[in-house]
């Protein structure tokens, strides 16, 4: 799933969407570029999100999977594409 984005189903940020950037076995690591930034990514279980498996950006995924830095910039502009979409 990283690389992916999903949408909180539960908690005070319901409803919104956010790329996940690492996952372990009962959480996913999520971040938006604008409150969540790839420094401080928001640690949520995996049963309080839906994942959207229809949008994906190849580019992030290959940074992921690479371990090359994030743009909070380029994720803020992608994720808010994303949530217009949605």
């Amino acid at each position: 799933m990283i690389g992916s984005f999903a949408k909180v189903k539960a908690g005070h940020d319901k409803g919104k969407i956010y790329l996940i950037i690492n996952e372990e076995s009962e959480y996913v690591y999520l971040i938006d570029g604008f409150h969540r930034t790839c420094e401080n990514p928001k640690k949520k279980n995996r049963k309080h999100i839906q994942p959207i498996l229809k949008y994906g950006n190849q580019t992030i995924k290959e940074q992921l999977v690479t371990k090359q830095p994030l743009n909070n910039e380029e994720i803020r502009k992608i994720v808010q594409e994303v949530m217009e979409n949605v």
